[in-house]
């Protein structure tokens, strides 16, 4: 299984060569980016992109998916800018929002990836048929974008009423989405339901993986054995996916905890299982 980290683990900081220097000294085999303008600003061509671009062309380690923007500005909303919600019903905000995830799309210009991992509406976003109308029009018009840049979209379950995975399933089945794939996230079914639950009705659908622990209480994101999944059966249920998705570490970052210390016996650890 591919070993695979998310750069949501530095998402408070530039990303630079450096840090993906890091992972791949410790075993990691593919990358997923986490696209927030603080951290890569994708919007910016001509020198932090490229920087990003030159690393992957020297390197053998493939960047395997992007994570959706969650914001338009540099500061992670801190500044009152909006989050992006492609469930929205306000017309103006809804192309906004699918604009901004058209501009990390279009790193594949630069650096070739094969999957965009996309959240619909907002965290505890509640159900409502015209949110799940948007969300749908907004998948419809982002897979068109993303089908000539060699980009596939993946959905996210994430903790609201649009994303369950039955919700999920419904939109791609209704739809005919026959290339929109599923991102399973496994502390995200441990906070919804159950992870063996939620699995077992988006499993033909799984093409990649966030990889992260909590304790049924909030998204903590922490190192797998650190909250209560039962990992054991986590990774059961994953090596019977019919696709092979990689194992994506996202974890929340620690000022106190070295995580390059930490990768190789996760990894390890997890593959005993």
């Amino acid at each position: 299984m591919l070993k695979a980290v998310s750069t949501y683990l530095y998402v408070k900081e530039r990303l630079h060569p450096g840090i993906l220097d890091g992972l791949t000294r410790n075993g990691v085999q593919a990358i997923e980016i986490f696209a927030a303008r603080q951290h890569l600003d994708y919007a910016n061509r001509k020198s932090h992109l490229r920087e990003i671009a030159e690393w992957f062309r020297g390197s053998n380690v493939p960047l395997n998916s992007v994570h959706s923007p969650l914001y338009a500005d540099y500061e992670w909303g801190r500044a009152g800018s909006p989050p992006i919600n492609l469930a929205s019903t306000d017309r103006s905000g809804l192309v906004e929002a699918m604009d901004e995830v058209k501009r990390a799309l279009e790193i594949a210009e630069q650096i070739p990836f094969r999957f965009l991992v996309q959240h619909l509406g907002l965290p505890n976003e509640s159900f409502s048929e015209k949110k799940f109308e948007s969300a749908m029009t907004s998948i419809e018009h982002l897979r068109a974008f993303a089908k000539p840049l060699g980009v596939r979209i993946l959905l996210e379950n994430i903790p609201n009423e649009l994303s369950t995975p039955e919700r999920l399933v419904e939109m791609i089945q209704s739809a005919h989405f026959e290339d929109v794939g599923i991102c399973f996230d496994f502390g995200h079914a441990h906070l919804m339901s159950s992870v063996s639950e939620a699995f077992g009705i988006l499993r033909p659908q799984v093409c990649s993986t966030h990889v992260h622990d909590n304790a049924k209480d909030r998204d903590s994101h922490l190192w797998p054995g650190a909250g209560t999944i039962d990992w054991r059966e986590a990774m059961e249920l994953l090596r019977s996916a019919p696709q092979m998705p990689a194992l994506m570490l996202e974890l929340e970052g620690d000022e106190k905890v070295n995580p390059l210390e930490k990768l190789g016996a996760t990894f390890e650890k997890l593959e005993r299982e």
